[in-house]
């Protein structure tokens, strides 16, 4: 790369050191506001008071956003900012932003608190959904959509007047109006409490939901975050990338869905709940596209019915009856070759590494 095209990246890395630097200082004086409550006679009650604020704020934070900071970072797909970052500035040693996808993150902390709800979860990431902690309940909605203003404010600070503000901004607000859709989509094909609609769950509508819900804030807001942080204009590379980071959102959808049912919640962090609520996942889509009369009869009788474990555990049934997990096995194996030919077809202008190690970092997942 040029001198000239390199320059051309120094602000980007520079504000995201400066965002790292500022993650630090300010953990740093956490630590040192919980060292003074520590000592009720030197804080007053108003300063105690906003500091128990403050540092519920905090553990909301961190409960909606630890794997972001931890060891399951791989999985977290935002976390590629600084690979991205790295590989179209073709940097050849270790940049210093590691905590620059921390305030990413916070956009999906506010979906995972308001989807819990909505779902009505019991478990996110081996620990009770934020509005079941400590009576949290219903303030747990104010507390998402304090989380999402929250990104306004970052973008404000840490990119106003910068070239890329107005394309991150429009990105961002691109991001949480689809997800929105897609959330529509769902809770619309999910009927709680009562037996579901097994009509509405047809293919079309489940790539409906799959795009909206999840492809574009899990894979293309964060790729296209970096790519407009890193001064890409070529709306070709933009079209191009998105083509590739849906068919991988839908891909990761798939197999959230296959672990849902089949996985281990000590080992995805959530409870297996799909066919309880009567989610419109892969699984029960495939099925319905193979199931005779009687069959389908089954699953009108014990699909979405909650509190039975007999009903869920004979749904499961059915789903190995019909040769699921052997059809899912050859889905993830069709999926990951085409994907494969899909990228190394990319313009040159495009990392081809970096979707290679999003693909590989989604193959055989168990989490």
């Amino acid at each position: 790369m040029s001198s000239v095209a390199r320059n051309r990246f120094l602000p980007a890395i520079s504000s995201a050191r400066r965002l790292a630097a500022a993650d630090r200082a300010y953990a740093g004086w956490a630590d040192a506001q919980r060292a003074r409550l520590a000592a009720p006679s030197r804080v007053s009650a108003t300063a105690a008071t906003r500091w128990r604020t403050l540092d519920y704020n905090l553990r909301m934070a961190h409960s909606t956003t630890q794997p972001w900071a931890g060891k399951e970072e791989s999985r977290e797909l935002m976390a590629v900012w600084t690979d991205v970052v790295r590989d179209l500035t073709d940097a050849t040693k270790s940049l210093d932003i590691p905590d620059v996808p921390k305030w990413l993150a916070k956009l999906q902390g506010f979906f995972l608190v308001i989807d819990d709800i909505q779902d009505r979860s019991l478990i996110r990431r081996n620990q009770p959904c934020w509005y079941r902690q400590n009576n949290i309940d219903l303030a747990a909605i104010n507390d998402g959509l304090m989380i999402e203003n929250t990104v306004g404010y970052l973008l404000r600070k840490h990119f106003k007047g910068k070239e890329c503000y107005i394309d991150l901004v429009e990105t961002f607000q691109d991001s949480v109006l689809k997800t929105i859709f897609g959330q529509c989509l769902d809770l619309l094909s999910t009927n709680y409490g009562k037996t579901p609609n097994l009509d509405l769950f047809t293919m079309d509508r489940y790539n409906s939901i799959v795009k909206y819900k999840t492809s574009y804030y899990s894979f293309i807001l964060p790729i296209t975050v970096a790519m407009h942080y890193a001064g890409i204009k070529d709306p070709e590379m933009f079209r191009q990338a998105k083509t590739i980071l849906l068919e991988m959102g839908h891909f990761f959808q798939v197999q959230d869905d296959y672990l849902g049912s089949y996985g281990d919640p000590e080992v995805i962090g959530k409870d297996n709940t799909d066919i309880e609520e009567g989610k419109c996942t892969w699984l029960i889509v495939m099925a319905l596209q193979r199931v005779t009369p009687s069959q389908r009869k089954i699953l009108e009788e014990c699909y979405g019915i909650a509190g039975d474990p007999e009903k869920v555990k004979r749904v499961m049934q059915l789903y190995n009856e019909l040769g699921l997990p052997n059809t899912y096995a050859k889905y993830e194996e069709d999926t990951h070759k085409l994907l494969n030919t899909h990228i190394q077809q990319i313009s040159r202008g495009l990392p081809h590494d970096l979707f290679l190690k999003l693909l590989e970092k989604l193959y055989h997942r168990q989490s």
